[in-house]
Protein backbone atom coordinates (compact mmCIF):
# COMPACT_ATOMS: atom_id res chain seq x y z
CA UNK A 1 0.00 0.00 0.00
CA UNK A 2 1.39 3.47 -0.78
CA UNK A 3 -0.40 5.32 1.90
CA UNK A 4 -3.87 7.92 0.73
CA UNK A 5 -3.28 9.66 -2.46
CA UNK A 6 -6.89 10.71 -2.88
CA UNK A 7 -9.79 12.83 -1.51
CA UNK A 8 -13.13 13.63 -2.17
CA UNK A 9 -14.90 16.70 -1.05
CA UNK A 10 -18.53 17.04 -1.90
CA UNK A 11 -18.49 20.96 -2.26
CA UNK A 12 -21.27 23.95 -2.45
CA UNK A 13 -19.76 26.08 -4.70
CA UNK A 14 -17.30 24.47 -7.41
CA UNK A 15 -15.46 27.84 -8.62
CA UNK A 16 -15.29 29.04 -5.31
CA UNK A 17 -13.33 26.11 -4.21
CA UNK A 18 -11.12 25.25 -7.55
CA UNK A 19 -10.09 29.10 -6.61
CA UNK A 20 -9.05 28.61 -3.04
CA UNK A 21 -6.82 25.18 -3.57
CA UNK A 22 -5.55 26.55 -7.45
CA UNK A 23 -4.33 30.08 -5.78
CA UNK A 24 -4.14 29.77 -1.97
CA UNK A 25 -2.64 25.98 -1.69
CA UNK A 26 -1.06 25.72 -5.25
CA UNK A 27 -2.84 22.64 -6.91
CA UNK A 28 -3.54 22.34 -10.52
CA UNK A 29 -6.55 21.61 -12.45
CA UNK A 30 -5.45 17.79 -13.51
CA UNK A 31 -9.44 17.10 -14.97
CA UNK A 32 -12.58 18.78 -15.26
CA UNK A 33 -15.24 15.85 -16.76
CA UNK A 34 -18.51 18.49 -16.67
CA UNK A 35 -19.22 22.01 -14.63
CA UNK A 36 -20.13 19.96 -11.21
CA UNK A 37 -16.56 18.12 -10.79
CA UNK A 38 -12.81 18.82 -10.93
CA UNK A 39 -10.15 16.62 -9.99
CA UNK A 40 -6.65 18.73 -8.97
CA UNK A 41 -3.05 17.50 -8.10
CA UNK A 42 0.48 18.48 -6.86
CA UNK A 43 1.66 16.11 -8.70
CA UNK A 44 1.29 12.92 -6.92
CA UNK A 45 -1.72 13.32 -5.30
CA UNK A 46 -5.23 13.49 -6.50
CA UNK A 47 -8.15 16.14 -4.84
CA UNK A 48 -11.49 15.08 -6.33
CA UNK A 49 -14.15 18.39 -5.89
CA UNK A 50 -17.54 17.54 -6.27
CA UNK A 51 -20.16 20.61 -6.20
CA UNK A 52 -23.60 19.69 -4.21
CA UNK A 53 -27.10 21.49 -4.57
CA UNK A 54 -27.73 23.00 -1.40
CA UNK A 55 -30.03 21.43 0.59
CA UNK A 56 -30.45 22.82 3.60
CA UNK A 57 -30.57 19.77 5.51
CA UNK A 58 -27.22 18.87 6.30
CA UNK A 59 -27.11 17.93 10.14
CA UNK A 60 -23.91 20.20 11.46
CA UNK A 61 -22.56 17.24 13.76
CA UNK A 62 -22.96 14.17 11.66
CA UNK A 63 -20.10 11.78 11.65
CA UNK A 64 -18.18 12.80 8.38
CA UNK A 65 -14.40 14.02 7.96
CA UNK A 66 -12.36 15.73 10.66
CA UNK A 67 -9.64 17.27 8.63
CA UNK A 68 -7.53 16.43 6.27
CA UNK A 69 -3.38 16.79 5.37
CA UNK A 70 -1.79 18.09 3.29
CA UNK A 71 2.63 17.65 3.83
CA UNK A 72 5.33 19.80 3.11
CA UNK A 73 9.15 18.38 3.33
CA UNK A 74 10.49 20.97 6.12
CA UNK A 75 9.28 22.31 9.58
CA UNK A 76 10.01 26.18 8.34
CA UNK A 77 7.46 25.76 5.29
CA UNK A 78 4.88 25.16 7.57
CA UNK A 79 5.60 28.90 9.50
CA UNK A 80 5.68 30.28 5.65
CA UNK A 81 2.32 29.10 4.82
CA UNK A 82 1.02 30.10 7.54
CA UNK A 83 2.12 33.94 6.80
CA UNK A 84 1.06 33.49 3.12
CA UNK A 85 -2.22 32.03 4.04
CA UNK A 86 -2.84 35.51 6.66
CA UNK A 87 -1.30 37.26 3.99
CA UNK A 88 -4.13 36.59 1.87
CA UNK A 89 -7.28 36.71 4.44
CA UNK A 90 -7.52 33.06 5.80
CA UNK A 91 -7.48 32.99 9.45
CA UNK A 92 -5.50 30.24 10.85
CA UNK A 93 -7.77 27.65 13.17
CA UNK A 94 -4.65 26.67 14.98
CA UNK A 95 -1.13 29.09 14.79
CA UNK A 96 1.76 26.70 13.66
CA UNK A 97 2.78 24.45 16.73
CA UNK A 98 5.78 22.17 17.14
CA UNK A 99 4.48 18.21 18.59
CA UNK A 100 6.33 16.34 20.51
CA UNK A 101 6.60 13.89 17.64
CA UNK A 102 8.92 16.29 15.57
CA UNK A 103 5.70 17.47 13.74
CA UNK A 104 4.71 20.94 12.92
CA UNK A 105 1.51 22.00 11.47
CA UNK A 106 -1.13 24.41 11.01
CA UNK A 107 -4.96 24.38 10.74
CA UNK A 108 -7.01 26.31 8.33
CA UNK A 109 -10.38 25.64 6.53
CA UNK A 110 -11.61 25.90 2.94
CA UNK A 111 -14.36 27.98 1.49
CA UNK A 112 -17.04 25.01 3.00
CA UNK A 113 -15.76 24.78 6.34
CA UNK A 114 -13.49 21.76 5.77
CA UNK A 115 -10.38 21.61 8.42
CA UNK A 116 -6.96 21.31 6.38
CA UNK A 117 -3.76 20.25 8.43
CA UNK A 118 -0.40 21.58 6.69
CA UNK A 119 1.87 19.64 7.83
CA UNK A 120 5.64 18.20 8.10
CA UNK A 121 5.81 15.02 10.13
CA UNK A 122 9.39 13.78 10.09
CA UNK A 123 9.25 10.02 9.16
CA UNK A 124 7.13 10.68 5.65
CA UNK A 125 7.87 14.38 4.25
Amino acid sequence: MLGIRHVALRVRNLSRSLEFYSRMLGMRLEWQPDAANAYLTTGNDNLALHEVPASGTEAPNAPGLDHFGLLVSRPEEVDQWAATLEAQGVSLVQEPKSHRDGARSIYFRDPDGFLIQLLYHPPIS
